[in-house]
């Protein structure tokens, strides 16, 4: 089985997830709406974390909400990073997030051997799908199937995006729009198939809803066409 996927996208008017200030309070609050099982992120997500922020500290003034109570079974989701490569190197200090009740790596089987000493020495549970590339599908029902997945939430770039579209496993895609004109870079976007390596794919939505929330930020959801 496979779980059920929403890309979760904050945007800028004119199309920048990066450059401009998002309502992350907004952004996680509606988020918190699908409970979902899982958030998935790509390595270059993470990354960019770490060139921002090299300590890699998160705030912990809100650590008591993410607490699950003792005795009862942690409702935390499960981080899952993206990393075919390899080049993930901070997964200590992700440990040290409160948000998540446990980290996973998915890798493939051209993931350096390496690589995968490193996370087994360390303890973090990785999936392996996929040859040169990961296999998203695979990779998603063995989440299912290994960890009783049923709803993934990504939150990651256009690269990531683009892989998980073009193989065919997004329900939604939620995007919220901010009144605000960002400039800068037209990269990162909120989807790249070029980088992705698919570069004639296109990914034909359906509207579901439209909302006005927040600040004039706009909020579309689109459920994804199915082939």
């Amino acid at each position: 089985m496979i779980p059920k996927v929403i890309l979760h996208i904050a945007t800028s008017l004119d199309g920048r997830i990066t450059n401009f200030p998002a309502d992350l309070d907004l952004y996680y609050a509606l988020a918190a709406r699908w409970n979902p099982d899982a958030i998935l992120f790509g390595s270059e997500t993470v990354l960019a974390a770490v060139r921002d922020n090299p300590a890699l500290e998160v705030p912990v003034e809100h650590e008591e909400m993410f607490r699950p109570p003792e005795g009862a079974p942690d409702p935390r989701p499960l981080l899952v990073i993206a990393d075919s490569r390899g080049r993930v190197r901070c997964w200590d200090a992700i440990r040290k997030w409160p948000y998540m009740r446990d980290i996973l790596a998915l890798c493939s089987s051209a993931t350096p051997q390496e690589h995968l000493r490193y996370l087994a020495d360390r303890k973090i549970g990785s999936i392996i799908a996929g040859a040169d590339r990961i296999d998203m599908r695979a990779a998603l029902a063995e989440l299912n199937r290994q960890h009783g997945i049923n709803t993934v939430r990504v939150d990651s770039g256009g690269t990531l995006n683009s892989v998980l579209l073009q193989a065919g496993v997004v329900d939604e895609v939620s995007v919220l729009i901010h009144p605000v004109l960002a400039g800068g870079k037209p990269e990162p976007t909120m989807f790249d198939p070029v980088r992705a390596g698919f570069p004639d794919l296109q990914v034909p939505l359906i509207h579901s809803h439209t909302e006005v929330i927040g600040n004039g930020i706009i909020w579309a959801q689109y459920t994804v066409a199915k082939k």
